[in-house]
């Protein structure tokens, strides 16, 4: 990505003045199997340590896995691979959150599925406060 697109694009990847921040006071901790860079502060002494993450590709938090959401949140101090369990073959791999794409869930009678709903069936009352 070239300058402008990280002076003017602040949702895709850290901007310049978060990598300067980062330069200039944190200490890389770790990374994820997605390739994000997770950081603390350098400073010693404040009253809490201050924890981030700096995205490889698109801002978004749903992107964090719990093991470090944990660690950003301060649960436990180590970094999540002296914490962690073996992995369970029921655990899932992450998937994207889809919503606003076109894999989004649209369930039926949905307008972007051609919004047509099945009809009542006539076991609903509606509430009255006379009743």
């Amino acid at each position: 990505m070239n300058i402008f697109g990280k002076i003017f694009t602040w949702w895709n990847g850290a901007t310049i003045g978060t990598m300067l921040h980062t330069s200039r006071h944190g200490e890389q901790v770790g990374t994820d199997a997605q390739g994000n860079a997770y950081y603390r502060s350098k400073r010693k002494g404040e009253a809490r340590e201050r924890r981030w993450v700096i995205y490889e590709g698109a801002n978004d938090a749903s992107r964090v896995p719990a093991e470090w959401h944990g660690w950003l949140h301060g649960a436990f101090d180590d970094v999540p691979e002296s914490n962690l369990p073996p992995a369970r073959i029921w655990e899932a791999d992450y998937t994207p959150n889809a919503t606003g794409t076109l894999g989004a869930y649209r369930p039926a009678g949905a307008l972007e599925r051609g919004g047509q709903r099945a009809r009542a069936t006539g076991d609903y009352e509606a509430w009255s406060p006379d009743a």
